[in-house]
């Protein structure tokens, strides 16, 4: 938890603190909590709602605040870290609107750690410069520019609210940098024959972009898999976006099949309605017509359905690892899926 205080009398504006929390608590099992407070008050204020918080906490919840973390510090001077991003309070008097007024004073600010850009350069970076990476070079083009892509773009992505996103430009050119050489390396090629082979330009909602672009056709009708380098913008995102939280949907809609045969509570060899079970195989193989003499009714079952599980009641369980004949069906009715 960080305690980020403005200056009361800064320029005749109230006082204001600014609460940050950072993983601050020792929680049992690496629980951390972070929670974004903005009270006005002053330093001695702060401390007060500190001490109160470690109260509150230590009596209700036997927790402990970590008293290294547990900061309070001045936003004008220094910046607090939360999720990854510096905050800061601006002061800058030279900025001003159009009726002449100061602007940004006392305004909270959203930076790129440039301590956590410079390690995101490292994997890329050889003594000093942009230097393949060997270990990716036996992955295809299209897996390489489509790693390559998903890393810079998780990465600006998540900085989007940042202001100082720009500074994110030198990790693009080292990157970009080393996907060309890791591609050249791979092809036995040079860096300009690598793109003079995979140039392209293409249309964003930011305008055209020209990067690296690797198509794998794949024929029957079905459209080609491309993966590009490139057309990530680095402007800072000033629009309101709707935040979505769920899920994306997955392609299977309905649930797995043997949870339906275990749900329909029918057992597959006798058709009783009672407690069942599932019996499994190791190898489909082993079921299969001519791997044995004789098959036993519910092998055969087994393997004209080619599964390696069979839904039965506890009888006919018992009645297969016995090694004794079970009960069948009487009549030929439908199986227990509930597929249709």
């Amino acid at each position: 938890m960080t305690f980020v205080v403005e200056d009361q009398h800064h320029r005749r504006t109230r006082g204001r603190i600014y609460v940050y929390p950072r993983t601050g608590l020792n929680l049992p099992a690496e629980i951390k909590i972070k929670i974004l407070w903005n009270p006005p008050g002053t330093r001695r204020e702060a401390e007060d709602i500190k001490g109160k918080i470690g109260r509150v906490l230590g009596y209700r919840l036997k927790l402990e605040l970590s008293e290294h973390k547990t900061l309070i510090t001045h936003g004008r001077t220094e910046p607090a870290r939360f999720l990854g991003y510096e905050i800061v309070v601006h002061n800058n008097d030279a900025k001003r609107d159009r009726n002449g007024h100061r602007s940004i004073n006392g305004q909270i600010g959203l930076k790129v750690p440039m301590d956590v850009a410079r390690a995101k350069r490292k994997p890329y970076m050889r003594r000093g410069k942009p230097a393949p990476i060997l270990a990716r070079a036996h992955d295809s083009d299209f897996q390489i520019v489509a790693r390559y892509q998903a890393e810079f773009r998780g990465l600006a992505e998540y900085y989007q609210l940042a202001y100082n996103r720009h500074r994110l430009g030198t990790l693009r050119w080292i990157m970009e940098r080393s996907l060309t050489k890791t591609l050249g390396h791979k092809n036995k090629i040079s860096v300009n024959k690598v793109w003079n082979r995979y140039r392209a330009t293409w249309q964003t909602p930011a305008g055209p972009r020209r990067g690296l672009q690797v198509t794998v056709e794949r024929g029957n009708g079905k459209k080609p898999l491309v993966a590009r380098w490139g057309g990530v913008s680095l402007a800072r995102r000033t629009t309101k976006v709707v935040l979505k939280d769920d899920l994306p949907a997955i392609w299977r809609k309905r649930p797995a099949e043997l949870i339906d045969r275990l749900m329909a509570g029918r057992c597959e060899l006798c058709q009783s309605r009672s407690d069942v079970e599932a019996h499994h195989v190791r190898r489909l193989k082993d079921l299969l017509p001519g791997s044995r003499d004789e098959q036993p009714g519910w092998a055969k079952q087994m393997a004209s359905r080619r599964r390696k599980t069979l839904i039965v009641c506890r009888d006919c369980h018992d009645g297969i690892h016995n090694g004794q004949s079970t009960r069948q069906a009487s009549r030929n009715t439908a199986l227990e899926s509930r597929v249709r």
